[in-house]
């Protein structure tokens, strides 16, 4: 939760100062998509996996790269953005 507030308190800020409700629209797009991938731990698990995948610099990421995409997408798919 702490993130969370941060990162609306932050976003808030910004859309006040550019008057411009762009940064909101991102935090909305951010947290919907996070909280469509963390509703099934499976794939929030392999989200991670994959992420330390990609971060380990040992193998070819780009199959992991496009099942993290993949995974985006269909979070997003979900949340309706």
């Amino acid at each position: 939760m702490p993130a969370f507030v941060q990162d609306l308190v932050e976003a808030t800020a910004d859309a006040q100062q550019t008057q411009s409700l762009a940064p909101l629209r991102t935090f909305v797009h951010t947290w919907g998509a996070f909280v469509a991938i963390q509703r099934h731990p499976s794939r929030a698990a392999r989200l991670r996996h994959l992420e330390e995948v990609v971060s380990a610099g040992e193998d070819d990421p780009t199959d992991a790269i496009a099942e993290i995409r993949e995974i985006h997408s269909e979070a997003e798919a979900e949340a309706g953005l």
